[in-house]
């Protein structure tokens, strides 16, 4: 599984597939991801919205 450690340096579609590999196979949920890994949520979303993307709660995926 890929560290999210560093995610604030990672391409974003790299990080996209990541978050969302995680999130189908490790975490019912953002926070669960974020509160394991030690990763602010709202820095999280910012760089995924930036590239376009947005949680989606119910898929638990950013689309």
């Amino acid at each position: 599984m890929m560290s999210l450690a560093n995610f604030k340096n990672m391409d974003p579609f790299i990080l996209l597939s990541a978050v969302n590999m995680q999130l189908r196979d490790e975490y019912s949920s953002l926070d669960e991801l974020c509160a394991t890994n030690d990763i602010d949520k709202n820095e999280l979303t910012e760089k995924l919205k930036v590239a376009g993307f947005e949680y989606n709660s119910e898929q638990n995926q950013f689309r």
